[in-house]
């Protein structure tokens, strides 16, 4: 009996071959790989997303050798107010919000760059709609309009990382003024009222400094996300703006 003739080896292997280039992560390793060599700029979808952690992964490297050599349990302990402690607390609530804005407009740019192989682009959907059968004035004040929608969104981070030098500040006022209560020259003859005197001067003093310290550093880290926030909104505001010119063209 001629039953169904079994495939040969070699036909087997290419068939599973042929199989196998048509699962979705062998196609989008391809895509990426001639998106790469072609110099598409798809090929760098999170690349704001990218820049944030690993800006920020360089800053927990050096928070983690400064913890390494015991300088950030220095500075905690000598701050018996716990001033340090709040101001660390503002600059987690404006790195969190810096996070999730680079998450956003990395998938906004995501859409926006995806919009050559779309008819609706997603991203920004409101300016893009209103953009349509508009004259080229029109769309110059709603790309005005935008702008601002954008930098609105950063504009609260930005006043969380000034906030921070504002809080070292008032710290070091506060030091001061702990420093200098405890000072009592009617009693400097005194040699029993001179340790507690000088006790409650270097507490003062070292409230003071630590607090600017930690103020002027986590402004610093924070201004670095918003500088990247800044270049990404601006890169987003360029696509959006490019995307509804062509839509007007069409």
């Amino acid at each position: 009996m001629n039953g169904p003739r079994a495939a040969p080896y070699g036909e087997a292997s290419a068939g599973a071959i042929a199989q196998e280039r048509k699962t979705p992560a062998l196609e989008l390793l391809r895509e990426l790989g001639r998106a790469l060599g072609q110099g598409d700029p798809a090929a760098y979808r999170y690349l704001l997303l990218l820049r944030f952690l690993l800006a920020n992964a360089v800053a927990l490297a050096l928070v983690g050798a400064a913890a390494g050599h015991g300088w950030i349990g220095a500075i905690f302990r000598a701050d018996t107010g716990g001033y340090s402690l709040a101001i660390v607390a503002v600059f987690l609530v404006g790195l969190v919000w810096s996070a999730q804005r680079a998450l956003q407009i990395s998938r906004e740019l995501n859409q926006v760059k995806q919009a050559h192989a779309r008819p609706e682009p997603s991203a920004v959907p409101q300016y893009l709609r209103l953009s349509d059968a508009r004259d080229g004035q029109s769309r110059a004040i709603l790309a005005s309009a935008l702008r601002l929608k954008l930098a609105s969104r950063i504009a609260p981070i930005r006043h969380i990382a000034n906030s921070l030098v504002l809080l070292g500040l008032i710290g070091t006022v506060i030091g001061f003024v702990i420093a200098l209560s405890g000072v009592q020259p009617e009693l400097a003859s005194d040699i029993n009222s001179i340790g507690p005197m000088v006790t409650t001067l270097i507490t003062g003093m070292s409230i003071a400094l630590h607090t600017t310290l930690v103020g002027s550093l986590l402004h610093l880290w924070l201004m670095v996300n918003v500088r990247l926030l800044e270049g990404g909104t601006v890169k987003l505001l360029t696509a959006t703006v490019e995307a509804g010119e062509r839509r007007a063209r069409f």
